[in-house]
């Protein structure tokens, strides 16, 4: 079974394959819809083809629907027909949770995506639940986001941002009773020493969660040959 993998970030989509060793990666931005997403990737693979498609979303997805468009991308994504557009079946999750996915060693672990907000999901004994917690109040009347984001470590600086990551991290670890965090997101390697019981994501797992999507599909394909 040959899957495709879109992780749709707001600066670029990786795109990721069972045939690439490495992600290629399509600029994205302010005015990436949907159908300019689609026309891109399909440039960018060619003649290849591919039995099944992942997708990474930026924002909340529920039943493999967007719920809004993102706020770092162009309009249109709620709604969109993505499997008529690629011609097979489409699974989209959040993008956090594909990390995690992708990222999960068993028993009960929860994800942070350190990027431009608060990524966030929770895998227990392999059961998924994507999470939103960035924007619950954390203190001072301020979200979470609002103290380990982007705009947090640019407005506050490393060394404050660092000690709010290590104590939003210890509390987000309790209020799910995490064995283990896994901490993603590119101001992850920002981190020179890591929060106790806690270990450093790759975005390349990613990919990996996008996989592991279909893993069930791939293993019946497998079976009928």
């Amino acid at each position: 079974m040959k899957v495709m993998v879109l992780d749709i970030g707001g600066t670029n989509i990786k795109l990721c394959t069972t045939s690439r060793a490495e992600p290629l990666k399509i600029p994205s931005g302010i005015t990436m819809t949907p159908k300019k997403m689609v026309k891109a990737v399909l440039a960018a693979v060619g003649d290849e083809r591919f039995d099944a498609v992942s997708i990474g979303y930026p924002g909340p997805v529920v039943n493999g629907k967007c719920l809004r468009d993102p706020f770092n991308l162009g309009k249109g994504w709620v709604g969109f027909d993505f499997r008529k557009a690629f011609g097979c079946p489409v699974k989209i999750i959040n993008d956090a949770a594909m990390q995690a996915l992708g990222s999960y060693r068993g028993r009960r672990m929860l994800f942070l995506g350190l990027g431009t907000g608060l990524g966030s999901a929770l895998i227990v004994d392999g059961v998924i639940e994507p999470l939103e917690l960035a924007h619950l109040p954390y203190k001072k009347g301020k979200t979470f986001e609002q103290y380990v984001g982007e705009e947090a470590l640019k407005r506050r600086g490393k060394k404050k941002w660092i000690k709010s990551v290590f104590d939003v991290v210890s509390q987000l670890k309790n209020a799910v009773q995490a064995d283990y965090v896994v901490l993603g997101g590119g101001n992850t390697r920002l981190l020179e020493v890591l929060p106790p019981d806690t270990i450093r994501g790759s975005n390349k797992n990613a990919c990996k969660g996008g996989f592991r999507l279909w893993r069930s599909e791939t293993r019946r394909a497998r079976n009928q040959r």
